[in-house]
């Protein structure tokens, strides 16, 4: 009987103690996965533009806007000629000398001509009763008709002529920049109408590119870009755009240019990176 109720009192026992244990905590539940952001429009903007990068980039080249050609007046020998390819040039500055030998022979002969009519303009004078020494005193339009007769006018100005044209055996630079093609050399003939070399003006040059025909509303005159030339990559240069081209080109480009601020390291020709 003892026996039986130790064993009982035992289970109660060992059931109490079950009963104090803890709960089990529920395994946590997954976090859900974060919603993705929609991509909306910007005001003003389509969902293909918005999506766009908003940067913009092209290849161009740098171009001088004046080239200018320097060229002879006379039909002369150059007797000095002393340009380079490359060479700097200041405005005003002689780059060739021409022969003036020919011209100051025809000077000569022209001195001459004057002083034959001069002596036919007094005889003139004097055989309608002047004296030489008071041939001043004579009506203007006795002494006009005088001169008009004995070729005094023509060869005056004719005289004139030649020595203006002697000037002209002295080239200078038409304006300042460099020399960026020779097509004559020493003791050639220079000829008018055909250049003796050509000045490219270095402190005004303007950057040439193409865009897409959807990337042009980027643009407009006055627009500021940024230009990388390939030869100083590490060097970014500002431009301004000042021409659009008004015509759509068959594979759907348009060409833009835009006025670069002077460098020293830019020069015509450079390919370059056009950037805003």
């Amino acid at each position: 009987m003892n026996r039986h109720i130790a064993s009982f009192t035992l289970l109660l026992a060992l059931a109490a103690c079950q009963s104090r244990q803890p709960a089990a905590l529920p395994a946590p539940e997954p976090a859900p996965a974060p919603e993705q952001e929609a991509v909306a429009a910007k005001p003003g903007q389509n969902l293909q533009q918005t999506i766009a990068a908003e940067g913009f980039s092209s290849k161009g080249t740098i171009e001088a806007i004046y080239e200018v050609p320097v060229y002879s007046r006379i039909n002369e020998q150059i007797v000095q000629f002393d340009i380079e390819l490359g060479q700097r040039i200041r405005k005003g500055q002689v780059v060739a000398r021409l022969s003036q030998d020919v011209l100051r022979d025809r000077i000569a002969r022209g001195q001459a001509e004057l002083e034959r009519a001069e002596f036919q303009y007094q005889a003139i004078l004097m055989g309608q009763g002047y004296k030489r020494n008071e041939l001043e005193q004579a009506p203007e339009e006795i002494r006009r008709q005088a001169r008009v007769n004995s070729g005094y006018n023509t060869a005056q100005a004719a005289l004139q002529q030649l020595e203006h044209e002697l000037t002209y055996c002295t080239v200078t630079a038409p304006i300042t920049g460099a020399v960026s093609r020779v097509e004559s050399t020493l003791y050639s003939a220079a000829v008018p109408g055909v250049a003796l070399f050509y000045i490219v003006d270095t402190e005004h040059l303007k950057v040439c590119f193409d865009v897409l025909e959807n990337e042009l509303p980027r643009f407009q005159a006055g627009t500021p870009i940024q230009v990388i030339s390939i030869a100083y990559p590490n060097e970014v240069h500002k431009a301004t755009v000042s021409a659009i081209s008004p015509v759509v080109e068959k594979n759907g480009m348009v060409h833009l240019e835009a006025t670069l601020t002077p460098h020293p390291h830019l020069m015509p020709g450079m390919t370059a990176i056009v950037s805003r």
